[in-house]
């Protein structure tokens, strides 16, 4: 390794302890997702934002951080005492061939920045319909998250995959594609040992899975979890940008965090609530999509780290 290489490896060595020291002996925690505060808080103001209203942790802006570093980014979560959740997928899987090869490209970087700085995990989502036949479009997918899965593993790096339940979405173009749970789940198993769920309480809902469908993935398969609530509406009403703060709707948050909590999660729960607090100052939105979460913590019994 050539000398200043292994100087900057070094020094961003030297932040990680202190990092990791906030991540031992702690349960599953509660991260700021931007969608919450309707995205008006850029990094790394937004980190800022989810320590000073009380998060233990916060979603990480990739671009942005890279930009600034691993060490720089490792300093900022270590002075706000915040455990970084997760990051966006970076390459483009939906569009043409070239598309996803010069992004993939990219993705080794993108990976060893997500191990820099303690935060192994990446998200995306698929689509629960397309104007691709399903047999056509799952192909294509598994051999580029297969390809994308083996660059990650290099640096440990997790892949969690969404699917999305609500009605709506899957009647929205010509072909439904996956948007069960235990269906997505197999898909992800197909892509690689590192790649599993990015697990939406709200898909999860309306998708009709259940707390033994968390119990049977185990933890090594959920890689991330969105956090909100849905309003007691027909699936032909429900809207995907439509949701409600935890413990407010109808969704079984009790039995969804008690399933998690059997299976040993201890990751972050991002609170990604689409649409109720649009209009809302960024820290008063915060503040309450935090407390409406911890309450329903309380009330299912579960600790939150």
């Amino acid at each position: 390794m050539p000398l200043l290489s292994r100087r900057a490896a070094l020094k961003t060595l030297a932040t990680l302890p202190a990092l990791r020291s906030l991540a031992a002996n702690h349960g599953m925690y509660l991260s700021l997702n931007s969608v919450l505060i309707d995205n008006r808080v850029g990094w790394p103001d937004f980190a800022r934002l989810a320590a000073k209203t009380g998060f233990p942790g916060t979603d990480v802006m990739l671009d942005p951080a890279m930009k600034a570093g691993a060490s720089a980014t490792n300093d900022l979560l270590s002075q706000l005492k915040l455990r970084p959740a997760v990051l966006n997928f970076p390459v483009v899987f939906q569009k043409d061939d070239a598309a996803f090869e010069e992004s993939l490209a990219k993705l080794d970087e993108c990976a060893r920045f997500a191990a820099a700085i303690n935060c192994p995990r990446m998200i995306t989502y698929l689509l629960s319909s397309s104007d691709t036949p399903r047999d056509q479009l799952a192909k294509t997918y598994h051999e580029r998250f297969t390809k994308s899965a083996q660059i990650l593993a290099r640096h440990n790096v997790r892949l969690g995959l969404e699917f999305l339940g609500p009605l709506h979405i899957r009647k929205e173009k010509r072909y439904e594609f996956i948007w069960r749970m235990n269906d997505m789940l197999a898909f992800a198993k197909e892509c690689g040992p590192n790649v599993g769920l990015l697990l939406d309480v709200w898909h999860w809902h309306h998708a009709g899975a259940t707390t033994e469908d968390i119990i049977n993935a185990g933890r090594d398969r959920i890689v991330h979890v969105h956090f909100n609530d849905a309003p007691n509406l027909p699936p032909e009403q429900i809207r995907d940008n439509q949701r409600l703060l935890p413990g407010e709707g109808v969704i079984n948050l009790t039995g969804f965090l008690q399933a998690l909590q059997k299976i040993g999660y201890t990751d972050a729960l991002s609170v990604e609530v689409f649409g109720r607090m649009k209009g809302k100052p960024p820290e008063e939105a915060a503040r309450a999509g935090l407390e409406s979460s911890l309450a329903v913590f309380r009330k299912a019994g579960v600790p939150e780290g």
